[in-house]
């Protein structure tokens, strides 16, 4: 028997309502749902009101947040589906041939009087004497390999392309119809975006890195896969520009992998991965452009050729099909904009789960608080430090926590994060910087002082630490980069008294000499990672001394140089970088490689 909510302010009763809903859903010929989160069809649409035991009826719609009465056995979290009134769906059909586009919400709170529901869509599409009906099940998204290369928004629907639908278990090919994915064949299936983090049991500690192709990264603050690195900073100081240079250095990693992998030859290159890492990027009230621009330049094509030169040239191959977008851009209401982080990172657990490496970037989390503080003002929850409500620590820590290195014994996937916060001012003892950063595991801090000096990547290595440490560095790295750190030190204390003009010793002077070269060294490019054998190499030569000998305007050259020079093989003849690769340590024999290289060079470009 079905028990339909009381309504003394409505005109009728219900089952009148649903009889004059179903004729008008008859004559609107509505095919699909098209509401914010489910396709549904006509049927499933009339089989979810038929059953439905309560009605709940919308008394104010406000910035995104519906205010209902009469919505009862619903519970928190759980997707409601807003259905117009007859009237307006009469209105509708005089002036309309489409189908009408339904509209979910999320029941963010339950009182005695009313229940408060985000709307997830436009509001628009809400007016005040709807009906609301429980749709059973909490919010959700497909998550599939599918994914790969598309540009969805928070609730899952893309918008790089919304004719095409997701793939259920087929990934992006490439020229010659090979995979992007390189494991098993998964199908997809549609997962909550809020779960529990993993527990210590199922953990593993941080022992593999996650190479971004910066140098000023790889060497003193390693990422591992697993970890929480927070890069923060002022707007406009190259924070997404160092979450792009990653993502880009990965997919040369995963092109590497999968070349190997296909032609199923053997290497012995012990700075390579076993497993390829997907990259994730979600963009919170971004505006269009800039996620249009990024999308851009994932999808350049880009060729193993300009890290290896070989006698077979591989097939030209686009990061973006070893990444997934979400956007939610600075136009989409507040809740869109709070789910967009929860979206990503229900994403990335799918690999995880699934014995696969995948990094997320949040950027950027401030403006996500933002938007919380948002909705949680409009539910009348009271305001706290900077208004922001008093849950706002629990926001961002329920999420960052998903982040984890599982043990073997479940996989051994991992989910590593990388949140951004934007800073006004450098002032990082704010709100929100100060919980991310009590929340990660270190932080890239980035100066706008130091940027426009044009020092880029302009990260202030003596604020910036990552917890993990050297666990998260491949050998060779691990045993000069703890020198390179010693040396930028000695050089921020020196660089003080220097400025005084007072008399130096020889040593003070030694110090500069080798700090300011070491600084212009670990300059680089933007959208131009690095191979970490390269890497290596090039702070060997900074903490040997060899470019003690040269100008300061002759060091970039001189990277452009090397790097060129190491990129090419030669027969009966082993470069320092392939030696690196195959040995995995750094002995005499790579210093005499590394000395010939520089005389090679030498021999034919002078400096």
């Amino acid at each position: 028997m079905l028990i339909w909510a009381h309504d003394p302010l409505s005109v009728g009763s219900i089952p009148t309502f649903i009889k004059k809903t179903f004729m008008l859903f008859k004559k609107l010929k509505t095919q699909k749902n098209l509401s914010s989160n489910n396709f549904c069809t006509q049927p499933e649409i009339k089989k979810l009101i038929f059953n439905a035991k309560h009605f709940g009826k919308v008394i104010k719609v406000k910035d995104g947040v519906a205010f209902v009465i009469n919505l009862r056995n619903v519970t928190f979290g759980e997707l409601v589906l807003f259905i117009p009134s007859v009237r307006r769906l009469k209105k509708y059909k005089q002036n309309n041939d489409k189908p009408w586009n339904f509209v979910d919400g999320m029941v963010v709170g339950v009182s005695s009087n009313y229940t408060s529901i985000v709307v997830l869509g436009s509001e628009r599409l809400v007016k005040v004497n709807d009906r609301l009906i429980g749709r059973g099940n909490v919010v959700s998204l497909y998550v599939s390999i599918g994914l790969l290369g598309r540009i969805i928004n928070p609730l899952g629907q893309p918008i790089d392309n919304p004719t095409k639908p997701i793939a259920v278990d087929e990934s992006p090919v490439d020229s010659k119809l090979r995979s992007y994915f390189l494991g098993p064949k998964m199908a997809g299936y549609r997962r909550p975006v809020e779960l529990i983090a993993p527990g210590i049991i199922v953990r593993k500690s941080v022992n593999k890195p996650l190479l971004s192709g910066l140098n000023a990264i790889d060497s003193m603050i390693p990422v591992g896969l697993g970890q929480r690195e927070l890069i923060i900073g002022d707007r406009q100081t190259g924070k997404t520009a160092i979450a792009v240079d990653l993502i880009i250095n990965q997919s040369f990693i995963n092109e590497l992998l999968r070349n190997i992998t296909l032609s199923k030859k053997k290497h012995n290159n012990k700075l390579l991965s076993n497993k390829p890492c997907y990259s994730i990027y979600v963009g919170i009230g971004q505006k269009q452009s800039t996620i249009a621009r990024l999308s851009k330049i994932l999808a350049k094509p880009r060729n193993l050729f300009e890290r290896f030169v070989e006698k077979e040239r591989t097939i030209f191959f686009r990061p973006l099909n070893y990444s997934i977008i979400i956007s939610s851009i600075s136009s989409d209401t507040a809740p869109i904009q709070f789910l967009a982080p929860y979206s990503g990172c229900t994403i990335g657990e799918f690999f995880r789960d699934n014995s696969e490496n995948a990094v997320i970037i949040y950027d950027d989390l401030s403006k996500q608080a933002v938007a919380y503080r948002q909705m949680s003002l409009l539910l009348r929850r009271p305001p706290g430090r900077e208004a922001y409500p008093g849950d706002v620590f629990y926001l961002h820590s329920r999420l960052l926590e998903r982040a984890a290195q599982l043990s073997d014994n479940v996989g051994g996937g991992s989910l590593t994060a990388l949140p951004i916060i934007e800073t006004m001012a450098n002032d990082v003892s704010a709100y929100i910087p100060t919980n991310v950063i009590s929340i990660t595991d270190g932080q890239i801090f980035l100066e706008s002082d130091l940027f426009n000096q044009g020092i880029r990547p302009a990260i202030n290595v003596g604020l910036s630490v990552s917890r993990v440490g050297s666990a998260a560095q491949y050998k060779p790295m691990k045993q000069i980069a703890g020198t390179l750190k010693l040396e930028l030190a000695q050089y921020r204390e020196v660089v003080e008294f220097s400025k005084f003009g007072a008399s130096l010793d020889a040593e003070t002077k030694r110090q500069l000499n080798r700090g300011a070269r070491l600084i212009e060294l670990l300059k680089q490019g933007q959208y131009v990672p690095l191979d970490v054998s390269t890497q290596i190499i090039f702070v060997y030569l900074g903490v040997s001394g060899i470019l003690d000998l040269l100008e300061l305007d002759q060091i970039q050259n001189l990277k452009t140089i090397v790097n060129e020079h190491l990129k090419t093989k030669e027969e009966n003849k082993i470069k320092s970088s392939q030696y690196l690769q195959e040995s995995g340590v750094i002995d005499n024999t790579f210093k005499y490689l590394v000395c010939r290289d520089i005389l090679d060079i030498r021999s034919y470009v002078k400096f």
